[in-house]
């Protein structure tokens, strides 16, 4: 069975109404970045940065996924699917997908600042100051802010090499370490970069195929060629 990787951004869950990390203004939602997503953030105004994170949690908890979600999901049915995402959403489980690595956190999930590999699924939508780990540390949003190191870049950098099948879906390929992962895809590999945007990559791309196109209009067509190419072998 072929591997297909799909390396997920912003765009994708945009089309589910989520925004992405940051619009043309420099701002998160109406947020400077600087106040809400750093450790120096969290330092000066935990409240504040508990209260922005309750929003998008809420904000992910209303959406749902849309057809390049559940397209991604179906490609499953022929082949082994691997989703390397920088969303901090669930949207790709909720369509079904079974294998996805979330490079930047989970937004439904809360860390103790005391041990940080101490992690919690919230049955809430709200993290506030006082909800504490059992060791009494207070939690914080499971995800990676600015300045902080990304934990899963070994093991996401270990898929795509492994790929048969390279979709980029709806990212500017601008923030590392992660943009920097489309490096480790073997040149034979197949490629698809899907973004309305003019994207810039590297020769390492070569070969690529580019639908300039939504991710929910551009991966079911990449999807049903694939699944009509297995069907052909």
């Amino acid at each position: 069975m072929k591997r297909v990787v799909a390396f997920t951004g912003a765009g994708i869950s945009s089309e589910s109404g989520l925004k992405t990390f940051r619009d043309e203004d420099g701002l998160w939602e109406e947020y400077e970045v600087t106040d809400v997503a750093t450790p120096e953030a969290w330092e000066r105004d935990p409240e504040l940065v508990l209260h922005f994170y309750n929003l998008r949690r809420k904000q992910t908890i209303a959406a749902q996924p849309n057809a390049a979600h559940i397209a991604l999901a179906g490609l499953e049915e022929k082949y082994h699917v691997e989703i390397i995402t920088q969303n901090i959403d669930d949207l790709h489980e909720r369509a079904g997908s079974s294998n996805v690595l979330h490079l930047h956190g989970e937004i439904k999930k809360a860390r103790s600042t005391q041990i940080p590999d101490l992690l919690y699924d919230l049955d809430k939508e709200e993290i506030k100051m006082g909800d504490t780990c059992e060791m009494g540390g207070q939690l914080r949003p499971h995800v990676v802010w600015f300045g902080e190191t990304v934990p899963f870049i070994p093991e996401a950098k270990e898929l795509i090499s492994k790929a048969d099948i390279l979709l980029v879906i709806g990212t500017s390929l601008n923030v590392y370490p992660a943009a920097g992962l489309i490096h480790y895809c073997p040149p034979k590999s197949e490629k698809y970069l899907i973004d309305p945007s003019d994207v810039a990559v590297s020769d390492i791309m070569n070969g690529l195929i580019y639908l300039k196109e939504n991710a929910t209009s551009g991966v079911p067509k990449v999807v049903n060629r694939l699944l009509e190419a297995d069907l052909k072998v």
